[in-house]
């Protein structure tokens, strides 16, 4: 049944994002200094920091209770899976970056950070490509190949999250039809 499910979202995910075609680089700074450079593609977006990794970007704030209830199930999957899975999480909601730091730093928050403030032109062609209005949270997963794979908006359970990384890292199925069938 989730399977099915998450193909199903998996073609209307695309599909929205995949709207806009028009492709662009962006170097994005952490606010630890990192730069992380993106490239948009026309299904999704490739993170060249993280070849080959599943990617978890959410835009979130610091004062956003459903935000802030999930920053710990971010930490334990970014542990379990940190050679398979990569986070990005955009803070929208302007707080100061010093203030930003210290909370990171307060919740031991082990992913990529980034300020809204300095990467704007990032938030607005997301917002734009996935047609994202604002509400957080808002978390878009990238399969390894920078494809979206789920939009989704509001508070998701790590259950749901973790569910969609063990589908993207599945090895493919073979589609049983009647040229190969074995009789």
């Amino acid at each position: 049944m989730f399977k099915k499910f998450f193909l199903g979202f998996l073609l209307i995910s695309g599909a929205l994002f995949a709207k806009s075609p028009a492709t662009i680089d962006f170097n994005l700074k952490t606010i630890d200094g990192k730069t992380l450079t993106v490239h948009g593609t026309k299904n999704g977006l490739d993170f060249s920091n993280f070849k080959n990794k599943i990617v978890l970007l959410e835009f979130w704030g610091t004062h956003c209770p459903p935000c802030l209830f999930s920053i710990p199930h971010y930490i334990e999957l970014t542990k379990e899976y940190k050679d398979k899975v990569a986070m990005v999480a955009v803070e929208v909601q302007m707080t100061p970056k010093d203030q930003l730091i210290n909370f990171v730093k307060a919740k031991g928050i082990n992913y990529n950070v980034l300020s809204q403030k300095e990467n704007m032109d990032f938030v607005r062609y997301v917002a734009t490509r996935a047609q994202w209005r604002g509400a957080i949270p808002y978390l878009l997963i990238f399969g390894a190949n920078g494809e979206v794979a789920t939009i989704q908006r509001g508070m998701v359970s790590k259950e749901y999250v973790e569910g969609v990384i063990k589908q993207l890292l599945a090895p493919k199925a073979t589609i049983k039809t009647e040229s190969n069938k074995t009789k």
